[in-house]
C-alpha cells in the first residue's frame, strides 16, 4: 500500500506541474518566449486566495475566484507593459525582462507579506476518501487536484480545437506574419494566452498550496522551475506533452524521495530530464521544427 500511495501523490504533485506547465508551454507555443515569471505568478494567486479566505474570512470559493481573477488581470497586464514592446527583440531581451519581473513580484510580495511563511488554509475542506478497508487512504485535496487536471486538459484542447479563438491561437504558433495577413489580432491572441496561462498558474498555486499548507514569498520558484522541466521533457509546445510530462515528472519525483532520497529527489528529477534531452531533444511529443534557408 505504501508504493500505491506514493504513486498517487505523484500523480497528484504531477497535476500540478501539468497545470503550471500548460501556461509554459502554451506561451511559448504562440509568442516563442519563456515566460520565467511565471513561477511569481503562481505565488501571486496564492496570496490573493490567502487574503480573501484566510485575512477576511471569505468563503474557499470566493478565494480561488479572486486568484484567478488577480492573476489573469496580472498576466495580462506584464504581457502589455514587459513583454509586447519586446515583440522583435532578442530572445536574450526577453529573458532577462522576465527575470526581472519574477524578482519584482517576489520583492513586492515581500514588501506586502513580509517573509514569515503563512499558513494557507485548504480550499478543500472535505474528508478523505478510504480505501481497502481503510488502509488506503486518499486525501480530498489529491481526488480535487486530478479531476482539475483532467478538466482543464479537456477543456483547453476543445477550446484551441473548436472555437475560433483557439484556432487563432494555432494559426499564430504556425506562422505569426501569415496569421496577421489573414486577419487575425496576433496582440491580442497573445493576450488571451498569457490571461489563460495565468488563470491556470492561480488554480495550481492553490491547490499546490493546499496541499503543503505554507505560503511565502517564494513559493512559486521551485514549482514553477520544476513545471518549466516537465514541459520540455513532454515537448515544449505541445500541450498533451505538458500534461504527460507533468504527470511523469511528479511520480519520479515522489518515488525517489521514497525509496531514494529526499534530498536528492530534486537532482534525480532533472538528471531524468537530461537523459531525456540527450535521447530524444525535442521531448516526448515534441515535434522537430525545419527551418527554411
Amino acid at each position: 500500500m505504501s508504493f500505491l500511495s506514493c504513486f498517487i501523490s505523484g500523480i497528484s504533485l504531477g497535476s500540478i506541474y501539468a497545470i503550471i506547465a500548460l501556461g509554459y508551454t502554451m506561451v511559448y507555443g504562440i509568442a516563442k518566449m519563456l515566460n520565467f515569471a511565471h513561477g511569481d505568478i503562481i505565488m501571486v494567486g496564492a496570496f490573493a486566495a490567502y487574503t480573501i479566505v484566510s485575512t477576511l474570512g471569505m468563503p474557499p470559493i470566493l478565494g480561488v475566484l479572486a486568484a484567478v481573477a488577480v492573476c489573469t488581470l496580472l498576466g495580462v497586464t506584464v504581457e502589455k507593459v514587459a513583454y509586447k514592446p519586446l515583440r522583435g527583440a532578442s530572445s536574450l531581451a526577453v529573458l532577462i525582462t522576465a527575470i526581472g519581473v519574477s524578482y519584482l513580484l517576489q520583492n513586492l510580495a515581500l514588501l506586502i507579506f513580509s517573509a514569515n511563511p503563512k499558513k494557507f488554509q485548504s480550499v478543500v475542506n472535505l474528508p478523505a476518501l478510504k480505501l481497502a478497508g481503510g488502509e488506503l487512504s486518499i486525501s480530498a485535496v489529491t481526488i480535487v487536484t486530478v479531476l482539475t487536471c483532467v478538466v482543464v486538459m479537456v477543456c483547453l484542447t476543445s477550446f484551441i480545437n473548436k472555437t475560433k479563438k483557439g484556432q487563432a491561437m494555432l494559426a499564430v504558433s504556425e506562422d505569426r506574419g501569415a496569421a496577421t495577413l489573414m486577419g487575425i489580432n496576433v496582440n491580442g491572441t497573445i493576450a488571451l494566452t498569457f490571461a489563460i496561462g495565468s488563470a491556470l498558474a492561480a488554480v495550481a498555486g492553490v491547490l499546490y498550496c493546499s496541499a503543503y499548507d505554507t505560503l511565502n514569498p517564494y513559493i512559486g520558484s521551485m514549482p514553477g522551475i520544476k513545471a518549466f522541466t516537465a514541459a520540455v521533457f513532454g515537448g515544449i509546445g505541445s500541450i498533451p506533452g505538458a500534461f504527460i510530462g507533468g504527470i511523469i515528472l511528479g511520480i519520479i519525483e515522489q518515488l525517489a524521495k521514497k525509496y531514494i532520497s529526499s534530498q536528492l529527489a530534486d537532482a534525480i528529477v532533472f538528471a531524468v530530464l537530461i537523459i531525456v534531452l540527450l535521447v530524444r531533444p525535442t521531448g516526448i511529443l515534441g515535434k522537430k521544427i525545419h527551418e527554411k534557408v
